[in-house]
């Protein structure tokens, strides 16, 4: 039986110049420490929802992703991080949005799935959850990033907003991990600290089920990295496996029109890693860079930034 498993780091338009060997290293080994775990778990014929927990809290776990450890600072100097994950299988999906001082959101929504009898929690309740749950929680310095500090500070008090990952103006980053087991069956995990100074406690596509995640063993596991707003207004995820059920198109060409048709018109940029019943893997975006990996039945591990 086939097993597959890709993993995103965030996608926008990172400066190939401002880029050293030294840091694409470190940003190539997290994503491959990702791979290796998740891939770990399908070795061992475990399912891949358990997969894409592992990799995403690889990636959590890391201070060069803006999901975890690794989350940008809100307008208020705070960290509000979002996470989901779902299962193909049975459709089962939870998400937590606006979580504070939770080690690893993508465990917290792993748990609302599995004990909450909800899919979304958000804010203090989501917290008051994790409590509950005995989730590893950690204190403001644990969040801290000296890099992601000095962001903040460069659009603290104005009204501007930055996505992550890019020297220029528009900035993505999220984390996400897609993935088929030896059983058939797809899942999907998506994970972010969001935007930098971003107000009012905004929340993005990555804990909203079918915008930026989504799994249905009847055709694909999507996570998406991007514009936010943009992704939600799109559906992005859930569109994926739309073309494929509704209109019999191969995942290569529903994540195309998805990425490349359906978002540029509402300032859509950014990408997305899906994986079909096949093992088919695609990692597709509209910037000029996706951080991605994958590792299908080969067992090789690739990495990459750029197109």
């Amino acid at each position: 039986m086939k097993i597959a498993l890709a993993v995103h780091g965030g996608a926008g338009t990172i400066a190939r110049d401002l880029m050293t060997s030294a840091r694409e290293k470190q940003y190539r080994d997290a994503l491959e420490l990702a791979l290796r775990r998740g891939h770990g778990v399908l070795m061992d014929g475990g399912a891949a929802l358990d997969a894409v927990e592992a990799a995403v809290r690889v990636l959590e776990d890391s201070p060069h992703f803006n999901a975890g450890k690794g989350s940008v600072f809100n307008a208020d100097g705070q960290h509000e991080m979002d996470a989901s994950l779902m299962s193909g299988s049975d459709l089962r999906a939870g998400a937590v949005a606006g979580v504070t001082n939770v080690k690893n959101p993508i465990a917290l929504a792993r748990r609302v799935m599995e004990k909450s009898g909800h899919v979304l929690i958000s804010g203090p309740g989501a917290f008051e959850f994790a409590h509950k749950q005995k989730i590893e929680l950690e204190d403001d310095q644990y969040f801290f990033d000296q890099f992601r500090y000095d962001q903040w500070k460069e659009t603290l008090g104005t009204d501007s907003y930055q996505l992550d990952h890019s020297d220029t103006e528009k900035k993505f980053g999220t984390v996400g991990a897609v993935a088929l087991d030896a059983h058939g069956h797809l899942a999907a995990a998506t994970s972010t600290g969001g935007m930098t100074n971003k107000k009012w406690q905004r929340i993005g596509d990555s804990p909203i089920i079918g915008a930026g995640t989504y799994a249905n063993d009847s055709t694909c596991a999507v996570s998406c990295t991007g514009h936010g707003e943009s992704f939600i207004r799109a559906v992005a995820a859930h569109d994926v496996h739309a073309l494929m059920s509704y209109k019999g198109l191969s995942l290569q060409e529903a994540v195309r029109v998805v990425v490349h048709e359906k978002l540029p018109p509402l300032d859509g940029d950014g990408g997305l890693i899906a994986v079909d019943l096949e093992g088919n893997v695609v990692l597709d975006f509209n910037c000029s860079g996706l951080y991605r990996g994958q590792v299908g039945n080969d067992g090789e591990f690739r990495t990459a930034i750029f197109r």
